[in-house]
């Protein structure tokens, strides 16, 4: 076991696959699973969210808390969220512990087009079908942060090899032995 704690952020763009791929991990890393979406959910349901610019302020307080929650797990945690580049190096370095980065990868027309299909699936508060193209996809969510940790890039246009990512994950973060796939 490393000398401090694993934070493995799963990131990437809107619909790139990070709900999907977060779950699989934190349960074969044996971590727990901290996603942004379920923290706005519940914060949503708790004090609403009347509008785009309500449901923004939600989303910063949701990922503010999943620091918090991050920092203070004794084992670290799978994180789940959108990341901006121009502010998330920072509050990623302030965990206590060891950061590897795994980027959801797919191109922008695939993004956008699971984005729509999603709509109206999630709680009435995102505001889904009122989001801009520019918001969804951007140069500061749209490449991964990669503050000076590892970055796993994950093409999830394609099956995903779960065994051999989470092998990586592992062998980064010094957790066990790999097979080598």
């Amino acid at each position: 076991m490393p000398a401090l704690r694993p934070f493995v952020v799963v990131s990437g763009p809107p619909a790139s696959g990070k709900s999907t791929l977060a779950p699989l991990l934190a349960q074969q890393l044996e971590l727990p699973l901290l996603a942004k979406d379920t923290i706005k959910d519940a914060l949503i349901t708790a004090l609403g969210a009347g509008d785009v610019e309500a449901s923004r302020r939600l989303g910063r307080a949701s990922v503010a808390v999943l620091y918090a929650l991050a920092a203070a797990s004794p084992v670290g945690a799978v994180l789940e969220t959108v990341l901006f580049r121009s502010v998330a190096s920072a509050e990623l370095r302030r965990l206590p512990g060891t950061v590897i980065e795994v980027f959801c990868c797919c191109d922008r027309d695939t993004a956008l087009r699971r984005y729509r299909q999603r709509a109206g699936t999630r709680h009435a508060g995102h505001f889904d079908a009122q989001r801009t193209v520019e918001e969804l996809w951007n140069t500061d969510n749209a490449e991964p942060v990669a503050g000076g940790w590892p970055v796993l890039e994950v093409d999830t246009t394609r099956t995903v090899g779960l065994d051999r990512l989470v092998n990586r994950i592992r062998a980064t973060l010094g957790l066990s032995d790999t097979n080598g796939t």
